[in-house]
């Protein structure tokens, strides 16, 4: 088995996420790895209502808050666990924002959380994610699954 050094968990706060969180706490462990957190925001343009294209600040003001709590949250259960973990809110398309995350820190291993979903339409429209990761990462991609 490789020894990773630099461990990036992207988080999103979800049960999957959180599945994929203590999952990587496992892994640092048996290699003491250095252990990063991101959390990707989709940017400000997913967040135009229907209200002729204005943009809300204010609504970007509360997402940025939501996402800050979920990875405030995500680094204070791997300090409990006795981990120095890292981590940063990113703002982009998650494929994107997570391969240049790794790249950024010189990752050897990143994971994430993923679902499973009843619907076989449902998994066939989810399940481009976890693929779309593994093409363009610079390295080992965990996929954590939870049903």
């Amino acid at each position: 088995m490789a020894t990773y050094k630099k461990i990036l968990l992207a988080y999103d706060g979800s049960d999957a996420g959180q599945k994929a969180l203590l999952d990587c706490r496992d892994v640092a462990q048996w290699s003491h790895a250095e252990l990063h957190l991101v959390a990707v925001m989709p940017s400000a343009m997913s967040f135009v209502g229907l209200e002729g294209g204005v943009y809300d600040v204010e609504l970007e003001e509360r997402e940025k808050k939501k996402y800050r709590g979920v990875l405030d949250d995500g680094l204070h259960r791997l300090q409990e666990a006795g981990f120095s973990a890292r981590g940063e809110v990113v703002t982009g398309e998650a494929i994107d924002e997570i391969v240049k995350y790794a790249r950024k820190i010189d990752a050897d291993l990143i994971v994430v959380g993923h679902k499973h979903l009843d619907s076989w339409a449902a998994r066939w429209w989810r399940g481009s994610i976890s693929g779309a990761l593994i093409e363009h990462a610079p390295c080992s991609v965990l996929v954590v699954i939870t049903h």
